[in-house]
């Protein structure tokens, strides 16, 4: 369970932060921690490793947020924690796991003085075995240090580069922005299944590693649902490290997970030792769901559902990339469905778990994405992106850790990659064919874009998309005409030389559209398009009617599209200085909510 501050004070986001495999004994480490800058990234050489801090910190916030206690905006180019754990007598002979939900960006960890984990990457989870490092009974020190340059190549996502806010940039986050967090687990243990959905076999396969093989060890699955038990396997657990085990479901307990019914099963996991004894056990849950392609149909569980989705930044004012509280994570979900969404592209960014997990519940579909920018401007023309090894590394995590969620219906690693295709192989080409194929083999159960928009460099790409921020519908219809000859619009380069291999008929949306700029208080006084103070698509509208007409106009040249499988609207809410949401930055309603519905749930032509 979760502990409560130093100075008794409630455990910010102290909600289980891995709602997919949970054990029912773990600790929170979210509350105040000891805190330092460390501007000069001298800290190591200078001895903060080995005494108190000068300041502290609200964790999970981080230091740029106001909920951080911190408040520091400047570049911070490495930052130092530092927090004493108790570890309790009752752990002792188990394994102690130190989880941390996400760090920006390169973590270096130690316990007691001794050095337990790096992590590169500031969007994906990663763990430190800490077992040989503590002592049940006793307190130990945990020292984090986050290394967070704005130089050189690095996955950033939206994070802005320059001082201020700027275009679609904000303000950046670094270290701790996720839960930390302990858990015991005995010496040999589960570690996180693979759950695959098998419609037409109406069945769950399921990968179940464990940490050892032990003779005569075996795994039971149960999997039940609001009458009691499904079904309930057995396999063995000493013959390989991910023993298989299929769960067939009954024919009259079979209920799909769809938008509008997310019908999920509870998983129960247990690791039973060679007389029959629970060794370890840990909840889950599964959804049965498909995702199929026909020609340039893209098909969940057999049928034809139109995508309605809206692009979420997933930041708050007070909070920037890390969600308040539990509740927000459901408002914005409820949001998106409000206005007529029925899923959203997580956008340059891998959300926290708790997110998919609501989007589980809520019937959302998704598609998971990576905060792949910053790696822009490193090269001449032709040459211009240069992502890094650590692309793919951290894509991988993130694909392994979301596996399982019903709610994702499609994978994104890389997004508006624009470099010229010429007749060299570059980094860029390495790099999403890498992606690409790193996710098939991690995930065959779901299509993958190879970038969204602009550079398509994967000529057997299941899903080909494009961008277009068009603000007058007439215009936008033509240049979205010529789907159906299978010439549809493809982003290129302002004099038209191609970022990409051409269409070859998958299935095809429009991917971002919209982003109209609207800020009612500030209509009236504006003028041009002020980028420091407002920033957002095309004209700036004269008021609430043009904005909902142009909003009508553009989503109805893609719902009139017979051959377009969905789209992506620009975006839920404001965000800083882009005022292009539907809501505002606090979530506030904007527009006309009843039109915008309306626009949005009419039949799709592409469902009929």
């Amino acid at each position: 369970m979760p502990d409560s501050h130093p100075d008794s004070q409630p455990v910010p986001r102290p909600e289980h932060p891995r709602p997919q495999f949970v054990r029912q004994e773990w600790r929170s480490l979210n509350g105040e921690w000891q805190f330092e800058v460390d501007q000069g990234d001298s800290g190591l050489e200078r001895g903060l490793l080995e005494v108190p801090l000068t300041g502290t910190i609200t964790v999970p916030f981080v230091p740029e947020s106001a909920l951080s206690g911190v408040g520091e905006t400047d570049f911070l180019e490495a930052v130092w924690y530092r927090r004493e754990i108790d570890i309790p007598e009752q752990w002792r002979g188990q394994r102690v796991l130190l989880h941390f939900g996400a760090v920006d960006h390169d973590t270096t960890v130690w316990v007691d003085g001794q050095e337990v984990c790096r992590h590169r990457g500031g969007f994906t989870s990663f763990t430190a075995d800490v077992t040989d490092a503590v002592t049940a009974g006793s307190t130990s020190t945990v020292v984090v240090r986050a290394r967070d340059t704005r130089h050189g190549v690095q996955a950033r996502g939206k994070q802005a580069t320059w001082f201020a806010n700027t275009h679609c940039n904000y303000t950046r986050s670094t270290g701790i922005w996720q839960t930390v967090w302990l858990e015991p687990v005995p010496q040999v243990h589960l570690r996180r299944p693979r759950i695959t959905p098998d419609v037409a076999g109406s069945a769950f396969h399921l990968e179940l590693p464990v940490s050892a093989n032990r003779r005569g060890w075996r795994i039971r699955a149960t999997l039940a649902d609001q009458q009691g038990t499904v079904v309930s396997g057995e396999v063995r657990a000493d013959l390989d490290l991910a023993p298989r085990l299929t769960l067939e479901v009954p024919e009259d307990r079979v209920r799909l997970w769809a938008p509008g019914q997310p019908h999920l099963y509870d998983l129960l996991l247990e690791l039973l030792d060679e007389g029959g004894a629970v060794v370890d056990s840990a909840t889950s849950y599964a959804g049965l769901r498909s995702v199929a392609i026909d020609g340039q149909a893209l098909l969940l569980n057999g049928e034809r559902v139109f995508q309605r989705l809206v692009l979420d930044q997933g930041y708050w004012p007070e909070s920037l990339m890390t969600a308040p509280s539990d509740e927000a994570l459901v408002r914005d979900i409820q949001l998106g469905l409000d206005a007529g969404f029925n899923g959203a592209r997580l956008h340059q960014k891998v959300f926290e778990e708790r997110y998919l997990f609501h989007a589980d519940r809520m019937g959302y579909l998704v598609w998971g994405e990576f905060g792949d920018w910053g790696s822009s401007g490193a090269g001449p023309e032709g040459h211009n992106q240069q992502p890094t090894a650590s692309y793919v590394a951290q894509w991988v995590e993130a694909v392994a850790r979301d596996y399982n969620h019903p709610s994702i219906v499609g994978w994104c690693p890389l997004n508006e990659t624009h470099q010229l295709l010429h007749d060299r192989m570059t980094v860029l080409d390495d790099v999403t064919a890498a992606m690409f194929a790193a996710t098939k083999l991690a995930d065959p159960t779901r299509p993958v874009i190879d970038a969204s928009g602009y550079a398509h460099r994967v000529r057997e790409t299941d899903v080909y998309d494009s961008h277009s921020y068009e603000q007058d519908p007439e215009r936008f219809a033509e240049l979205m005409d010529g789907l159906a000859e299978g010439r549809p619009f493809v982003n290129a380069l302002p004099d038209g030389r191609a970022y990409s291999y051409p269409y070859a008929g998958q299935p095809y949306f429009c991917s971002e559209f919209g982003g109209i700029w609207w800020n009612p208080e500030a209509a009236a006084a504006a003028s041009g398009n002020d980028q420091a103070s407002s920033w957002g698509y095309g004209q700036r509208p004269a008021s609430e009617a043009e904005v909902l007409a142009r909003f009508e106009g553009l989503v109805g040249v893609l719902l009139d599209d017979s051959r377009m499988f969905g789209y992506c609207y620009t975006q839920l809410t404001d965000t800083f200085q882009e005022e292009n949401g539907i809501y505002r930055f606090d979530r506030s309603p904007k527009l006309d909510l009843e039109r915008v519905r309306k626009a949005q749930t009419r039949r799709a032509a592409y469902e009929g």
